[in-house]
């Protein structure tokens, strides 16, 4: 059977190209093996049904909701203003505040989308009013944005976890060092074109200014705060602080004045449909990978690479270089559900902590969003400023190489990423 799903997932590899919703290509590659193995039928909707069973995803639709509801309040533009007082001084200030939002704006969202299309608008054109080249702050942007699914919360880390039946919490502290090193290292990079480019700065703030940047962002700022405040004490599970978020980013949005009710049904709605497409890509996934173990590949594969690879650092090497080829060709979280169950049971076998191992499989695809030809963040700034996509790619390639520095060095260094989860247990 390992050659009857060899062969189907050949015609699958092809018919990715003909632009067919990825999603209905899975479901029906695991239908073909199916019917093709002689399984009874009914193995397809129990297992489509049983996919969408599932408590931790959950979060996913009140994550998507958050950040719809942060984006439309008024919210990200008090972010970028409180991250300008902080670093806008510097020399290429507003490249820095570009990252420094991004970081807060990643313990809201957890998406590099969000990141993007939300606080992205308001960075590029503050950026440009202030003389920065558009290119220049489309790359730093979508750079930055790669953050947000790092830093907790973060949709992939549930989606991974789910997968993996891993422990989504852990995930979500073991990204929150590597998220920060991804936001040093672009500091460094800008801080180095800062220099060649003599790039501008803003007015060094005075303490009032800085207080009203911090008063206005206050409660926005407050977010992190109480999502990891309610999880670390045990007040609420990760899956349950995404409904605390959602809840949360009304209240505050109400407060600021700035959220119109009427505009409820409208963010309700492409809630919806954001996760009705994510879902169709888990619960065909699913069926997928359950064809896959019928068919023995992952276990004669992952077979295979224990043989083969018998060095944890070797095996993950190689699904670095795996996951980085794959992210420029495929959607981050469809790559993930395809590949989780071929690469996670060799990565245990060898030892590798699982939770390193997950931050190491997201961090890789969220690089992938940013790589030719399919990264869909370069699309999305592509989009917001206005530019063609080949010049946000070439304006973006330099900054793929910090991003590949804090790559490196989770790989090389276990603790970076299990040493906060240990920590907090």
């Amino acid at each position: 059977m390992t050659t009857l799903m060899l062969v189907i997932l050949a015609l699958w590899f092809v018919l990715l190209f003909t632009g067919a919703p990825i999603y209905a290509l899975m479901a029906l590659a695991g239908a073909a093996f199916i019917a093709a193995a002689g399984i009874n039928p009914i193995a397809v909707p129990q297992k489509l049904l049983k996919a969408a069973d599932s408590f931790p995803l959950l979060a996913a639709p009140m994550y998507i909701l958050m950040g719809s509801l942060m984006n439309t309040s008024g919210v990200t533009e008090r972010i970028f203003r409180f991250a300008t007082v902080c670093v806008g001084w510097w020399k290429g200030g507003l490249c820095h505040a570009n990252i420094l939002g991004s970081v807060i704006f990643a313990g809201m969202s957890g998406s590099a989308v969000a990141d993007a299309g939300g606080i992205g608008t308001i960075e590029i054109k503050a950026m440009q009013d202030a003389g920065y080249d558009t290119e220049t702050a489309a790359a730093v942007t979508a750079a930055s944005a790669t953050i947000g699914p790092i830093i907790p919360p973060s949709l992939p880390m549930i989606i991974y976890g789910v997968s993996a039946e891993a422990s989504i919490g852990d995930l979500f502290l073991g990204g929150v060092v590597p998220g920060l090193l991804m936001a040093v290292a672009l500091m460094i990079m800008v801080r180095a074109i800062a220099l060649r480019r003599n790039l501008p700065r803003v007015p060094f703030p005075g303490a009032r200014d800085v207080w009203l940047a911090f008063k206005g962002a206050f409660w926005a700022l407050l977010c992190p705060v109480v999502l990891f405040g309610g999880m670390m004490s045990g007040y609420f599970t990760a899956t349950e602080s995404a409904a605390v978020a959602a809840f949360y980013a009304l209240v505050v949005g109400l407060g600021y004045g700035e959220f119109r009710v009427r505009d409820l049904p409208r963010i309700v709605l492409d809630t919806v449909e954001t996760t009705g497409v994510m879902m169709a890509l888990v619960m065909s996934a699913a069926l997928l990978a359950y064809a896959l173990s019928l068919s023995r590949l992952p276990q004669n594969f992952g077979g295979w690479l224990t043989q083969t690879v018998s060095s944890p650092i070797m095996y993950l090497i190689l699904v670095n270089v795996i996951l980085l080829i794959v992210g420029c060709f495929m959607e981050a979280i469809a790559a993930m559900l395809i590949l989780i169950p071929i690469l996670v049971p060799p990565a245990l076998a060898l030892g590798i902590d699982p939770i390193q191992f997950g931050v190491v499989v997201v961090l890789n695809l969220m690089i992938g969003t940013i790589t030719p030809p399919v990264g869909i963040v370069l699309f999305v700034t592509a989009r917001v400023a206005n530019l063609p996509f080949a010049a946000v790619v070439r304006a973006t390639l330099p900054f793929l190489w910090p991003l590949l520095a804090v790559l490196v060095a989770i790989t090389f260094v276990p603790a970076l990423t299990t040493w906060l989860p240990g920590v907090m247990r």
